[in-house]
């Protein structure tokens, strides 16, 4: 079922979604080389608890799985999303795609974004560009009466036209009174179909693209998906109200 959201409800979702950019801006100025990936995640959580917040991931369990152990998922150059932070150290030409929810006052914000470690190659600074340039071509389509699909669309055509592929089998979704929310919001489909947005629908819009083909697997956590062929992947993400115009991006600070 798709929420449409209340004037009290959306404002809620903004407090959540002021804190996730807030959080992704704080836990940015400290990716570097030498840093552990744990140290972000402490970063991000001391930050969302004194808020009076709470970090959306920890604990989140999806098909009976055991709950989710970190504030944030932190991704590495060939880890798409779900990474788990720990004690990697983080090393220069690396990319760490980070990804962060909060809940407020029971409603939820979530968002993500791909960082350079140093001094990266090339091939990931177009990567990067080129990725985050599709959310923004995606998030121009949410608007009323247009088709999920119409997002979808926009994200596939930009990224395969500049030689990359995005992820077939991960997602967007709606967010707000829940975390994950009807509808799902892929990264590939057919202007023109799928469910129709109507004003005060909240969407996460995220696209998450592979310099080399869309194949995933799962590591042995259970958790971290991964390329299939080795190749890095880049992952950005807004949570977006649809409007009759143009729609608002909730997760900016």
């Amino acid at each position: 079922m798709i929420l449409i959201k209340s004037i009290k409800e959306i404002d809620y979702i903004r407090q959540s979604c002021k804190i996730v950019a807030e959080t992704l801006q704080l836990v940015k100025k400290y990716v570097k080389p030498g840093v552990t990936t744990k140290e972000l995640d402490q970063i991000a959580e001391d930050y969302i608890l004194s808020n009076n917040a709470s970090a959306a991931f920890k604990g989140y369990s999806q098909g009976g799985a055991e709950g989710f152990p970190a504030t944030l998922c932190i991704s590495i150059d060939d880890e798409i999303v779900h990474g788990i932070p720990g004690l990697r150290v983080l090393k220069n030409g690396e990319i760490i795609s980070i990804d962060v929810g909060v809940k407020k006052n029971g409603y939820f914000g979530d968002a993500a974004l791909t960082i350079p470690v140093g001094e990266i190659s090339e091939e990931k600074k177009r990567l990067l560009e080129i990725t985050e340039k599709s959310l923004y071509l995606g998030i121009k389509k949410a608007v009323n009466e247009n088709k999920v699909h119409d997002i979808s669309e926009a994200v596939q055509e930009y990224v395969e036209i500049n030689g990359f592929s995005v992820v077939r089998e991960l997602c967007g979704h709606g967010v707000g009174k829940f975390l994950h929310e009807d509808p799902s919001i892929p990264n590939y489909g057919k202007k023109g179909t799928g469910a129709k947005l109507k004003t005060g629908m909240t969407i996460a819009i995220e696209p998450m693209v592979n310099a080399g083909n869309y194949y995933v697997k799962t590591a042995s956590d259970g958790w971290t998906v991964l390329t299939a062929d080795g190749k890095p992947s880049a992952h950005f993400e807004h949570t977006v109200l649809v409007l009759n115009n143009e729609p608002e991006i909730l997760t900016v600070s």
